[in-house]
């Protein structure tokens, strides 16, 4: 297994998937390459866990009333 060169799909900018990556997500059980870069990959989660954030703040003040 080789290292393999990436194009992040937001971004366009190119990264490399080394062997060790590659060998953890096999491990993991996860099939597919990524398809973004490691900064692109955390700042999409950062955004999701901020809406999660306000969807549960937006629960619990509706349970409130």
């Amino acid at each position: 297994m080789a290292d393999i060169t990436i194009t992040c799909k937001d971004c366009g900018k190119e990264f490399v998937f080394t062997e060790g990556e590659q060998a953890f997500f096999k491990q993991v059980g996860l099939e597919h390459n990524p398809v973004r870069c490691p900064g692109c990959r955390k700042a999409r989660k950062a955004s999701k866990q901020t809406v999660e954030q306000k969807n549960e703040q937006t629960e619990q003040s509706e349970n409130a009333n």
